[in-house]
């Protein structure tokens, strides 16, 4: 349980309706900004204002999935208003708070670093990111079903990247027929690639391999689909760019040349909140619950050793 606990939700989309119902049903105090706008009821929930007072009770600060822009601006599903989380708010937060984000950019990095306030970015965690990978893999997916007049079976896709996202979108692909290869860059990919019955290939020879291709999805947060590259790649290709923003694509020389390019980051919250936000909801849970056991421990340990 998470009794006594204060936790304010920042900001948040459909995904952090899901992370909310897991705390206020484990009994935690529960405050959220910027949900003025929602449509539905959330119970045990007080809905508040950015201000420094409900700031100074948080004992943890939940951000979105990309937790702040460059400039300390947070993105909200159900606010119209313009949240800004600077350095005069975060110097607010309780010595001992701490905040979860699902990755961080250099501006929330550097301001938690400055006020010494522990950051966890649960994207790097591998069971997150993994976990992660299904929705996100399932709306690639199905944005490539509806944006093409061919199936999946029998396509002719490319998977760019074989990271977390990309391995499991590619064995997706693989497993309804399609015909799949991967472009990677280090040797393990390449055998990994290889063992799952994916044709690899380097990145670097990219321009040579994007000449005959119906489907491509990019995981690589770079600018690799480079005008230089696009000119190789047919007119009725799709790209699906599943990079964070701004993709890995020259969007702009995709579309003069006729080529339909989506960037589509943050597909799970779109797709499948639920379960997107079940994931979180599940991590966030344990690693809360995991912290009060251990300060329970150290606290009794310091208990015993003045009792001796």
């Amino acid at each position: 349980m998470l009794t006594d606990l204060h936790i304010v939700f920042l900001g948040g989309d459909a995904r952090h309706l899901e992370i909310i119902r897991s705390f206020t049903d484990m009994d935690a105090n529960v405050a959220v900004i910027g949900y003025e706008d929602l449509h539905e009821q959330l119970h045990e929930v007080q809905h508040s204002k950015l201000t420094k007072e409900v700031l100074r009770k948080a004992d943890i600060l939940i951000l979105p999935v990309v937790g702040t822009d460059d400039h300390g601006r947070v993105e909200s599903s159900f606010s119209s208003e313009t949240l800004l989380l600077n350095k005069e708010y975060m110097s607010c937060l309780p010595k001992h708070a701490k905040v979860y984000t699902g990755i961080a950019k250099s501006y929330l990095k550097n301001l938690c670093a400055e006020l010494g306030i522990d950051l966890i970015e649960l994207f790097s965690r591998d069971d997150v990111a993994i976990f992660n990978s299904i929705p996100t893999a399932e709306g690639a997916l199905m944005m490539a079903i509806q944006q093409t007049e061919i199936t999946i079976h029998g396509s002719r896709c490319m998977v760019l990247g074989l990271g977390r996202i990309g391995l499991t979108l590619a064995g997706m692909l693989h497993r309804l027929g399609a015909r799949v290869k991967a472009g990677v860059q280090k040797p393990e990919e390449f055998a990994r690639a290889w063992e799952m019955g994916i044709e690899p290939f380097n990145t670097k020879d990219l321009y040579d391999e994007g000449v005959n291709v119906d489907i491509i999805f990019n995981t690589v947060p770079a600018h690799i689909l480079s005008s230089r590259v696009l000119t190789r790649i047919p007119h009725h290709a799709i790209i699906i760019d599943l990079a964070s923003k701004p993709g890995g694509t020259d969007f702009r020389f995709a579309e003069k040349r006729g080529i339909k390019a989506l960037l589509a980051p943050s597909l799970p919250g779109l797709v499948a909140p639920r379960t997107a936000g079940r994931i979180l909801a599940r991590t966030l849970c344990q690693l809360i619950q995991d912290e009060r056991s251990q300060n329970r421990e150290q606290l009794d340990i310091l208990a015993f050793s003045s009792g001796l």
